[in-house]
């Protein structure tokens, strides 16, 4: 089923589908387990459900090192592109936090974004940064 909507004042607006019930409870008990059992446990919910934006942002999150939340955040970003994709996007038009089910994957482009700037990925990161701005014009960093 298609997720796009036309606006007559703008791009078009994709909100992608939400995530299955038990996934999300999954993540959310894991979040709040101990800070020492945290990242495995959320490890074990992108071993479960590996399409599960969210769950690859808070892995990168969690990340050991910088190297290590690149790669989550990139695996997040590019399982995104694929959802939105799905879900109708052809490349351009809205994709806004304001939207719960959008926050995994612009979660995923900011952390790509900063884990970007943190290994030196300058260009990369400042590609990152306009995506954003172009997909939610009203995004906040703060928001993420």
């Amino acid at each position: 089923m298609t997720n796009v909507n036309l606006t007559p004042t703008g791009p078009p607006e994709t909100v992608l589908l939400p995530e299955p019930a038990d996934a999300l409870a999954a993540l959310a008990h894991a979040l709040d387990a101990p800070v020492e059992q945290r990242r495995d446990m959320v490890s074990d919910v992108v071993g479960r459900w590996p399409t599960f934006l969210d769950a690859w942002a808070r892995l990168g999150e969690l990340a050991r090192d910088d190297v290590e939340a690149y790669a989550c955040f990139r695996v997040g970003y590019h399982r995104g592109l694929d959802r939105l994709r799905q879900s109708g996007w052809r490349g351009s038009g809205y994709v806004r936090w304001r939207h719960e089910q959008n926050r995994g994957f612009l979660r995923a482009l900011d952390g790509l974004r900063a884990s970007a700037d943190a290994i030196g990925e300058a260009p990369e990161a400042a590609r990152c940064a306009e995506f954003l701005a172009q997909l939610d014009p009203e995004w906040n960093r703060r928001n993420a």
